[in-house]
């Protein structure tokens, strides 16, 4: 039985989403969890999300044995067997034709910033940025929506991809003391969110300008080149 896993997790603790020859991975995790059970099936992850990003809402599919027909208990056993970092929010059967990364039509990304001074227990979680200038912000974000070629946002040396992507929306808003970047696109480059986030927090400083973005984005002149910290970042939901 073909079966759709909506998972979130802590990736501070891991080497990325997908599987990892030393075993630290979430990948690696929720295998483990499923040969405890005595299942052996082939994880599709919607995406994958690098070293120390986290997710809300990453989505996976696998093929389940046919005596698995209590999806509530499956979820409460493979909790119990993953740690505490992984966690199982939904479980629901799909046509056998469901393809998690495929047949995504959206992809959501959030990313955090906050004015205020990390803590022992969110310097993981979200990026300390001291003065927010959210006007400077909300028109520069804007910038990004439409087919772009990112070529000159994407980590060098990742494998070789399609520059163009299309974004089809941005927006920057304040949730009590924090502050989100929010993109939304089908699929992304390698580090493309860190990049487009960095360069608008350089933008937030007056280090840079609206105009050196969009000389960025059309390829006239390569500016910014330092993904901005992974903690920030958040898988937030897939669209099908």
């Amino acid at each position: 039985m073909n079966t759709k896993f909506t998972i979130s997790y802590d990736g501070t603790l891991y080497q990325g989403s997908q599987i990892q020859p030393n075993g630290k991975s979430v990948e690696n995790k929720l295998q483990e969890a499923f040969l405890s059970l005595n299942i052996k099936t082939k994880i599709i992850l919607s995406g994958r999300t690098d070293k120390n990003v986290h997710a809300t809402g990453q989505v996976f599919n696998c093929i389940l044995p046919s005596y698995w027909e209590d999806l509530k208990r499956l979820k409460d056993i493979l909790n119990r067997h993953l740690p505490l970092s992984i966690r199982v929010n939904k479980i629901s059967f799909v046509s056998d034709e469901f393809h998690s990364r495929f047949h995504a039509k959206k992809r959501v990304y959030r990313y955090l910033i906050t004015p205020k001074p990390l803590t022992a227990f969110n310097s993981k979680y979200i990026l300390h940025v001291p003065n927010i200038d959210e006007q400077k912000i909300k028109e520069a974000i804007k910038l990004y929506i439409g087919v772009h070629d990112f070529e000159y946002f994407h980590k060098k040396g990742s494998d070789k991809e399609k520059f163009i992507k299309e974004i089809f929306d941005t927006c920057f808003y304040k949730y009590k003391d924090i502050y989100v970047f929010k993109f939304i696109a089908n699929s992304y480059l390698r580090s493309q969110i860190r990049l487009m986030v960095g360069f608008l927090i350089k933008i937030n400083e007056g280090k840079l300008t609206k105009e050196d973005l969009l000389l960025q984005l059309n390829k006239q002149k390569h500016i910014y080149k330092t993904p901005a910290s992974p903690y920030g970042l958040y898988l937030a939901k897939v669209f099908y």
